[in-house]
């Protein structure tokens, strides 16, 4: 995330490296020059600015609400509008996301992931005691925002990238390599790259495509160095790679220096003394020693340990071709992996896999593969709600079946079957140490398929076995009757709230008239309509179920990847089943005791087809064990609450959910606790207990036409699925370590 202070150096301490430009005349100036080059699959005639897009998240997402789980649509329409800002005007966006966390950043990764902790736990703090939506100095960017963006853009026909390895290098290797007009983000370490101009998003302003760009070479006269020197005043401040306490001594040495070689300064920024004092020393132990070798001065007296550090550090800004000690080739694999690796993938599959992540189409499937890694941020989830199960582990069955199909690749109980390492923010978890996870095989009728079969081959039973895969993950084989029946983006939804109610044994049925009530509703609403919900009070329990179905949604979209994509990667998104404000609207309605009629907007074939999915899902509880139960929880500060519609949408089918009400709203300090597990249905917490649920075979279901299920007729396109019988099985969740199945079961 940059270099420590040198962004407020240059923005307050160095006015003239600062300057304002306009993108569309720099375009041109780009153009005229002939500075643009030439793809490596293309000749490219417009202008290329690099977005980076992790950065600009934060200002992408400017939707009222952020607290209930997300405005997808808006934020949709959001992107659009900022897109086409600048491909109006000729100029060529490419977008660059973070695709992996090198182990060598882990740690600064984990320090930014407690820090975010404390956030969160204040963000529901503020919720159960105002019941609204904190302020901005808050602010946490809804769940799963950067995952769902790369789609989004795709969606939207932008070119989308994802890294290898640190998205910033790839940037600036794209940018030197390409000729690119700049880079388009907030993060200093683009300014130590010496590669393309560094542009800021956070000076934007979008209606005149006016903003700041940070001048590199006004930068070294300021403070006395050349380009060649920045890499090692970056890492003296500390960065990423180096920690800012790790050279903690040598910065307090040189302030030393520094004040007793200048006049007192008085008010002096101690910011801009500190960036002036290190580049002083830089400048001084610079080339003092003739034909040197090493990226390191040996006048600069370092420990050996922290020599080493140092000099991993300034390597990681040599660019291809700037210096004869480069970066190095992308991280080796995970011996373990590799190990997989070379006995079961076929390197069709690993290039494949890796084509498939560079070009953003796929999630979660690069990095088990070839990292044995995953990680997730933190989710909006209340520390001191002791009975939701986090989603770190309400998920981690499913993600088990997701390994197996990736790296089970004989469906054996053999031993050398890797565990994935699982970086999970939750409760809990110090995050002192990766959890250890290992896959679990699938219950399908016949042998697990291979990656060769489900990601190349063609044909219907290809199909019909990717679909069951995909279904198999979230143990809901039962609904395989149903694709090509109803819509796939319901499909998913149906797939993912009855995933949730097994994995979640104090979910009610008015949980779950929530979540279908929604999904069911927000095929029929504008963009408009849900800006206009108002939300009388704030649920934390809500706020956490929603960022719980958001973050299923991107593990749907895993599942989808690793299976062969039986559905559209759009099916999966957000925006076409879930918003934040209409699921907490009917979460609040659905909890006291609002008749179905009122719950579906008074629309008789959003009625019609809630209640037969509510059917099929309690059905398939039914037959797992699971028996839903009515809990209302009405909040307890408004007991009486009601909800009523707006009268400018009560006429039509559109309007039964625009609230109004009381005042609507203008990362999680977790301690850590010991996990149990258990077997009761309701009842205490998730610390108490432990999910496992027993997995009976599946039947076929009708199918729906016309608002209505029918039953007999096959489903219009009988090659995209088909019924699967199961084994019968059980899921257990283990904090910490996932043991790999015992032979036979």
């Amino acid at each position: 995330m940059g270099v420590k202070g040198l962004q407020y150096f240059i923005d307050h301490c160095c006015p003239e490296a600062c300057v304002t430009v306009n993108l569309r005349e720099l375009a041109r100036q780009h153009v005229a020059n002939g500075q643009h080059g030439c793809s490596t699959t293309a000749n490219i005639t417009n202008p290329t600015l690099l977005v980076d897009g992790m950065a600009c998240l934060r200002h992408w997402y400017s939707c009222k609400d952020w607290v209930c789980g997300g405005q997808w649509r808006e934020y949709m329409a959001l992107l659009e509008s900022w897109v086409e800002a600048f491909t109006s005007t000729g100029i060529r966006l490419v977008f660059f996301f973070d695709g992996v966390v090198e182990e060598q950043k882990r740690q600064e990764w984990v320090k930014r992931r407690r820090r975010v902790n404390g956030e969160v736990s204040k963000v529901f703090s503020h919720i159960k005691a105002h019941g609204e939506q904190p302020g901005a100095e808050l602010f946490c960017l809804p769940s799963g925002l950067a995952t769902f963006t790369r789609f989004a853009l795709r969606s939207l026909g932008q070119e989308v990238l994802c890294s290898v390895q640190e998205a910033d290098y790839e940037i600036a290797s794209y940018g030197r390599r390409h000729g690119s007009m700049g880079i388009l983000g907030q993060d200093s370490d683009f300014i130590i790259y010496n590669s393309v101009p560094y542009l800021s998003v956070a000076k934007l302003r979008l209606e005149d495509l006016t903003t700041v760009l940070y001048d590199q070479e006004s930068l070294c006269r300021a403070i006395g160095l050349g380009v060649t020197q920045l890499p090692l005043l970056a890492c003296l401040l500390g960065n990423d790679v180096v920690s800012e306490e790790c050279m903690h001594h040598v910065r307090s040495n040189a302030m030393a220096r520094y004040r007793n070689s200048r006049p007192p300064l008085g008010s002096g920024a101690p910011q801009g003394q500190k960036v002036l004092a290190v580049a002083q020393l830089v400048s001084s132990v610079w080339g003092r020693e003739q034909g040197e070798a090493g990226l390191i001065p040996q006048s600069l007296v370092l420990s050996a340990p922290d020599r080493e550090l140092l000099e991993r550090g300034v390597r990681s800004y040599l660019l291809p071709g700037q210096e004869a000690l480069q970066r190095g080739e992308v991280p080796t694999l995970h011996p373990d992996i590799a190990r997989v690796m070379e006995r079961y993938v076929s390197p069709e599959i690993l290039k494949a896999c890796r084509e498939k992540h560079v070009a953003a189409e796929g999630f979660m499937v690069y990095s088990v593969m070839c990292e044995g890694v995953v990680e997730c941020s933190n989710s909006l989830e209340d520390e001191e709600d002791t009975e939701l199960l986090p989603q770190a582990l309400v998920y981690r069955p499913c993600r088990q079946h997701i390994y197996s199909l990736l790296l089970d690749r004989n469906n054996s109980s053999s031993m050398d079957v890797p565990a994935v390492r699982e970086w999970f923010v939750y409760p809990g978890n110090p995050l002192k140490e990766p959890d250890m996870v290992y896959p679990v095989p699938l219950s399908l009728p016949c042998d697990q398929p291979s990656l060769e079969v489900l990601w190349l081959g063609s044909g219907p039973e290809v199909s019909a076995l990717r679909l069951a895969s995909f279904l198999s993950v979230f143990d809901c084989q039962d609904f395989s009757e149903l694709y090509g029946a109803v819509e796939d983006s319901l499909l998913a939804a149906l797939c993912l709230v009855t995933y949730i109610v097994l994995q979640v044994q104090e979910l009610s049925l008015e949980d779950v008239d929530a979540y279908l009530s929604q999904a069911v509703c927000l095929r029929l609403k504008s963009t408009q309509e849900l800006q206009y919900i108002k939300l009388p009070h704030l649920s934390s329990r809500a706020v956490q179920l929603g960022s719980l179905y958001v973050r299923g949604l991107s593990h749907l979209l895993g599942a989808n990847c690793a299976s062969g994509c039986p559905l559209p990667s759009d099916a999966l998104m957000p925006w076409h089943s879930f918003d934040g404000r209409l699921f907490h609207s009917k979460y609040l309605l659905a909890h006291t005791g609002t008749e179905k009629t009122l719950l579906l907007d008074g629309d008789s074939s959003c009625l019609s087809l809630f209640l037969c999915l509510r059917e099929k899902l309690t059905e398939a509880c039914r037959r797992r064990g699971r028996a839903l139960q009515s809990r209302p929880r009405p909040n307890p500060s408004e007991p009486s609450h009601k909800t009523t519609a707006d009268p400018r949408y009560r006429d039509g089918h559109r309007g039964g959910s625009m609230h109004t009400g009381g005042p609507s709203g203008d990362r999680q300090d977790w301690r850590e606790r010991e996990e149990r597990t258990g077997d009761q249905s309701h009842g205490g917490g998730w610390r108490e207990r432990g999910g496992s649920h027993p997995h009976p075979h599946p039947q076929s279901y009708p199918h729906y036409h016309d608002g209505r299920f029918q039953s007999s007729s096959p489903p219009p396109k009988q090659s995209r699925g088909r019924s699967h019988h199961s084994n019968r099985r059980r899921y257990q969740l283990a904090p910490r370590w996932s043991q790999p199945p015992a032979p036979g079961t």
